[in-house]
This record gives structure tokens, C-alpha cells and sequence, in this order.
């Protein structure tokens, strides 16, 4: 089974000392093993291959970005966003958070106008942080992205704004076709177990082919970008 990432949970081994041993207790974070097919969550990919090339062409004009660069920073935006409700949801109210959120923000009748919506996003002023959703981890990863690929931190900032009611928009769209809000959190619960910042880290270490989703999500935007 090829590794695609290693988290980290505690355990345990023996070192063996004279006659008797010494019990070693390596903390770590989590331990999860994963195959390349299985790195993908299936609610990003869903949403890439739905909305990214059409998302790439708009935020590239609105925001004057090249769009190889908003190919390759925006797979790591949904995935920030999935983490951030996440982190609402088991420290703030739980499903009733979630639902809370994507009533306010994730309209999904905005999704039928990609275009308009972009476009009225990049005139408001950027926010990272999304309201606190992110909290100051938004900032930290905007600027991350900034310093990768050679362009703003607002810019990124501003990618961020624009991508989050299109992501929440998408949720809320899934949770009236049939998920409800019980599946939506379980989804979180699953897709959203990583850190904003390590997983933005990892991505950039690894030359943006790292990360849990980055490097395969990427490569599919890429393809169907091709394709179009």
C-alpha cells in the first residue's frame, strides 16, 4: 500500500537495557496511514471538478492572478474552509453551529451565478480570517501562499473571501439534496480532522504536491482545465 501521509497518535515500544527495560512513550499526534486513493476527500474532489475551472478563470480576471497560480493555491482553500467549520462545530455549538453558519453564509442559489458572485467578492475588502471561521490561521496560511507563488498576501486574502460562499454555498446545497445537516457534520468530522497550518506547510514543503489534498486535487483541477 504506497503512504501518502503520516499523522500522527501515541503508542508505545520496549527498550531492552541489561536484564530489565525501559518503557519509551513517544507522543506524536495521530497515526494514520492512508493509500493514494484514499488521500482525496470525496467532497473536495466533487467540488473541483464542479466548480474549479470556472472558479480559476473568474478569480484569475477579477483579481489579475495568473490563473497556474489560483490552479495550484486553490485546492488548498476548500480544504481550509472544511477545517475552519470543523473547529466551529466541536468548539462552539456543535451541528447547531454548522447549520447556524451555512444559513447565513452558504446560500446555494448564489451557486448559479459563479460569475456575479466572484465578481462582487473581489470589491469587498479581503478577510483571511472569514469573520473568525478561520481565526488567525487564515492570515498566517494567505501569507504562506503569498511568499509560494509570488503574489500578494491581500490576494490571497482575497481568494479566501471569494471562496467561502461558494463552499458553504456547496454544503448547504448537498445538505437539502439529501445529506442534511447530520451528514454534513459527519463529512466534517471526517474531512476536516487536519490542521490549516500544517497542511498549508506540508503543501509548500513538498513543492505544492504535499498537504492531505493539495497535490492530487492540483493535478485533477489541471487536467480538467485541459479539458475545457
Amino acid at each position: 500500500m504506497p503512504i501518502s501521509f503520516i499523522q500522527a497518535r501515541s503508542f508505545e515500544f520496549q527498550n531492552y537495557k541489561n536484564d530489565g527495560f525501559d518503557q519509551i512513550k513517544i507522543i506524536l499526534l495521530a497515526v494514520k496511514i492512508h493509500d493514494q486513493e484514499k488521500i482525496m476527500s470525496s467532497f473536495v474532489q466533487e467540488f473541483m471538478e464542479s466548480m474549479g475551472p470556472q472558479v480559476v478563470g473568474q478569480m484569475a480576471s477579477n483579481l489579475k492572478v495568473s490563473p497556474s497560480a489560483v490552479q495550484a493555491i486553490l485546492p488548498q482553500l476548500v480544504p481550509m474552509i472544511i477545517t475552519g467549520l470543523k473547529k466551529q462545530k466541536d468548539d462552539f455549538g456543535g451541528e447547531a453551529r454548522v447549520d447556524h453558519i451555512l444559513n447565513k453564509y452558504g446560500n446555494p442559489d448564489s451557486l448559479g451565478d459563479i460569475a456575479g458572485l466572484l465578481a462582487g467578492k473581489a470589491k469587498q475588502a479581503p478577510d483571511a480570517s472569514l469573520g473568525g471561521l478561520l481565526g488567525t490561521a487564515g492570515p498566517q496560511a494567505a501569507n504562506m501562499l503569498s511568499k509560494q507563488f509570488k503574489i500578494k498576501p491581500n490576494q490571497v486574502a482575497q481568494m479566501i473571501t471569494m471562496m467561502s460562499p461558494l463552499v458553504l454555498g456547496f454544503l448547504s446545497q448537498k445538505k437539502n439534496q439529501g445529506a442534511g445537516l447530520s451528514g454534513i457534520a459527519s463529512m466534517l468530522d471526517q474531512d476536516g480532522d487536519g490542521s490549516i497550518l500544517d497542511d498549508v506547510a506540508g503543501f509548500l514543503l513538498k513543492g505544492a504536491g504535499g498537504g492531505r489534498s493539495g497535490g492530487a486535487l492540483g493535478s485533477l483541477l489541471g487536467s480538467l482545465l485541459k479539458k475545457r
